[in-house]
């Protein structure tokens, strides 16, 4: 053996020796810096993010029944409409430009296409009405029918639009889950539900409420 085999090697072990230590430092920050997360608490809600579905299921039953305390009959909403859209959106809705109205209706069912139904409304002259049953529900009426659930409640645009499509889907299932649209033509229904008033002579109701006779 060498004299500078015999140099090199304290070097080398002073070397691990530093590495090794670099390495433990490193591995008990991160263990320091680690919060252990158990499924289900509060903390693992705020890990996972924002759950559109837990959302509509929290939001949905409070919504249903601000709607129903609401609600205005068919026949009472289109005579003020007719008379001034303006003040009858003032009095009866929420939201700005284009307000949600909380609506009672009963007629017969009339034709339907993907799960739209036009709604035949004793009293209800030169008004378009129409329900929608799914499988699509479209729109977030729902969301924004009790007035207080405001984009800057959410982290950006798509947060927004993914709590009205949790709304709509908790209020699928526990509204529509088993209605049966196969034979829903002539018969007496009743709905509660909103609209958003775009034209106040074609009415789309998202329903919170489905009674078929």
């Amino acid at each position: 053996m060498s004299a500078t085999d015999i140099s090199i090697k304290p070097r080398v072990g002073r070397r691990g020796i530093l590495i090794g230590a670099v390495a433990f430092c490193t591995l008990a920050a991160i263990a320091l810096d680690t919060t252990v997360v158990t499924i289900g608490s509060d903390q693992d809600t705020r890990v996972a993010g924002f759950s559109p579905d837990a959302f509509g299921a929290e939001q949905f039953p409070r919504i249903r029944e601000d709607v129903k305390a609401r609600a205005v009959e068919a026949e009472t909403l289109a005579a003020a409409l007719a008379e001034d859209k303006s003040a009858a959106a003032a009095q009866y809705g929420t939201g700005g430009a284009m307000p949600v109205l909380p609506v009672r209706v009963s007629g017969t069912v009339g034709d339907g296409k993907s799960g739209i139904y036009d709604i035949e409304v004793d009293g209800v002259e030169d008004v378009r009405v129409r329900v929608q049953t799914g499988p699509a529900i479209n729109g977030t009426d729902l969301r924004d029918a009790p007035g207080d659930i405001a984009f800057g409640d959410f982290k950006n645009q798509i947060e927004y639009q993914d709590a009205g499509a949790g709304i709509n889907r908790a209020m699928k299932a526990e509204v529509l889950e088993g209605l049966d649209t196969s034979s829903l033509t002539g018969k007496t229904i009743s709905v509660t539900g909103v609209f958003k008033l775009i034209n106040p002579k074609m009415w789309l109701i998202t329903p919170v409420e489905v009674q078929v006779q």
